[in-house]
């Protein structure tokens, strides 16, 4: 699978539809997606959730690195999560607050062959980011997966009904 290295285009800000939670629906307040991406760099761990092929959902953290409007995190081929996501691609990331929320909604894309340049990126961002820790290049032993989010959302718990946002990605 191959992703190109830059974001097509800043995502659209709006406001989620949540009924019964009294959020504003003036668009002031909406937070900017740099919130999100500096909220998404700056984690050390993801919490990944996937479905079971009969239906249950599964929650596991991962390490991994957000680069250019994309999340990278491998996985072991026999993980829950790794059989999960084979069989249905669906996902859903969750960062670890519950007062200053982002969570990204899309496909996983298995990655098997990484352009050198970008794989390059990767690993120095995994390198610096878990005090030297350099994965080793996708395998069938040990997938890369990438998600580019369709939708994303986020809040301030201070200010929920003033900062929920959603954000849309074309495409």
């Amino acid at each position: 699978m191959s992703l190109s290295v830059l974001p097509d285009s800043e995502p659209l800000a709006q406001r989620p539809a949540m009924q019964d939670y009294g959020i504003s629906s003036d668009l002031d307040g909406l937070l900017p997606w740099s919130f999100a991406s500096q909220q998404l760099a700056a984690a050390r761990n993801y919490w990944i959730g996937s479905t079971r092929p009969d239906g249950r959902p599964h929650a596991a953290p991962v390490w991994g690195v957000w680069l250019d409007d994309v999340l990278y995190f491998g996985t072991g081929a026999g993980s829950v999560k790794a059989r999960n996501l084979a069989a249905n691609p669906a996902l859903v990331v969750h960062l670890e607050s519950g007062d200053d929320v982002v969570i990204l909604e899309g496909e996983a894309q298995w990655l098997t062959d990484v352009d050198p340049v970008l794989w390059q990126r990767i690993a120095d961002h995994y390198t610096a980011k878990y005090d030297g820790f350099r994965p080793d290049p996708p395998s069938p032993q040990g997938p890369f997966i990438a998600l580019r989010p369709k939708i994303a959302f986020g809040w301030l718990e201070s200010d929920f009904v003033r900062s929920a946002t959603r954000w849309s990605f074309g495409g």
